[in-house]
């Protein structure tokens, strides 16, 4: 008798562990990946002195990863269903650190493009499949999960950016490169020994399915990622600006970005939980409404009060996808949450790409004010298509 009464929390706590080492493993590739992508940017500089690129040049070698990692979503996403997503993981891993390596090694400019569209075709395969592995593991529980993978990202954007800050006024930029192929490696074997067996079947509820067309939520959904990815982009584009035109230098606009982001990571971290609480459109009204107020608030604060407030925006400016992220399995058409995944990224990457363009075109042809009030308005603009969204659901 008394086996039959361990057995059950031996099980539960097996499956516990085999959660939690897919969430870790899922998060560790998410900081890696979103490392490597905002770490290129440290080296952008270096790059244009070295082979004398031009501003377009420069932006074009940027994007032969920013674009690769974007395009390829989809495609690498139906090339391998067939494997594993813990399995997908260690191979996108793979791939990006050698693409790293590529670039590390003394073969000039083709060798750095060569290794740029090979590490953003690694990191293409990351995002669905890393989604896909904890959506999998958690099902009906997912959201908060996913909010954390979705906060992790912003943990590698500010540890790898800023290692490699420190590391190139001290180190040519090859062994600086060669390093985080390195730390590649290294992640690919911790993701070796943190695959656990299949996690322990639970019992499975009857899920809500949602109301309507599918395809129309998800379309819903999509638009409304990419309205919240350029309402971000938007505001990132002018803040240099802002701090500056109120008598900030240098280190007041690295202060500012820095209490923003932190601001962003505590609200992808949060704002999770706040869509448990609120309901996703409640939560997604709520983190947009104040978005707007708050953009528009700092064009009328001195400098003190807009570094006070950035913190806040930062929350609200990043929060909302986090909830947006977790309800991509309710709206995955025809139930196929590894494909939904990758196409939400392709419209968030590529949106996160353009509007800073279609930003900078409205500000060139008005003023720097206008340009920021378009952010807000784009933020504004998310409240309707919410309401709208609600309509699809599950009930």
């Amino acid at each position: 008798m008394q086996t039959i009464t361990t057995a059950a929390p031996i099980a539960e706590t097996s499956g516990l562990q085999a959660k939690s080492r897919n969430l870790i493993a899922a998060c560790l590739a998410h900081a890696l990946h979103d490392g490597y992508t905002d770490g290129l940017y440290a080296f952008l500089p270096v790059w244009q002195a070295q082979f004398g690129l031009s501003y377009a040049g420069l932006a074009m070698v940027r994007a032969l990863y920013y674009a690769t990692m974007g395009g390829l979503q989809m495609p690498a996403n139906r090339l391998l269903r067939g494997l594993s997503p813990r399995a997908a993981l260690v191979l996108s891993t793979l791939v990006a650190a050698t693409g790293f390596i590529i670039m590390a090694l003394p073969l000039g400019f083709f060798g750095l493009c060569v290794g740029l569209v090979l590490a953003g075709a690694g990191s293409s395969i990351q995002h669905p499949r890393g989604s896909l592995l904890v959506t999998e593991t958690y099902a009906d529980a997912a959201r908060r999960p996913l909010g954390i993978y979705n906060f992790s990202g912003d943990l590698g954007k500010a540890t790898v950016p800023a290692a490699v800050a420190l590391l190139l006024p001290v180190m040519a930029w090859r062994p600086v490169v060669g390093m985080m192929a390195l730390l590649g490696l290294g992640v690919c074997l911790v993701l070796l020994a943190l695959q656990p067996q299949a996690v322990p079947a639970s019992p499975v509820l009857a899920k809500p399915k949602a109301t309507g067309d599918g395809k129309s939520g998800f379309a819903w959904l999509m638009t409304i990622g990419a309205f919240d990815t350029a309402t971000r982009m938007g505001f990132l584009l002018f803040l240099p600006f802002l701090i500056r035109a109120r008598g900030g230098g240098s280190a007041t606009v690295g202060l500012a970005l820095a209490l923003l982001f932190l601001g962003g990571a505590l609200g992808k971290a949060t704002c999770g939980w706040l869509g448990e609480r609120l309901g996703v459109i409640g939560a997604v009204v709520a983190t947009e409404t104040v978005t707007a107020l708050l953009i528009v608030a700092t064009l009328f604060t001195p400098l003190a009060a807009t570094l006070a407030l950035l913190p806040l925006l930062g929350i609200v400016l990043n929060g909302t996808s986090s909830v947006l992220y977790g309800t991509v399995p309710e709206l995955a058409p025809a139930g196929d949450t590894g494909r939904a995944f990758a196409l939400f990224y392709t419209g968030v990457i590529g949106s996160g790409g353009l509007a800073p363009i279609a930003y900078g075109a409205i500000a060139d042809h008005s003023s720097q004010t206008v340009g920021i009030l378009a952010a807000a308005i784009t933020a504004a603009l998310i409240v309707p298509m919410a309401l709208r969204l609600g309509r699809f659901l599950p009930r």
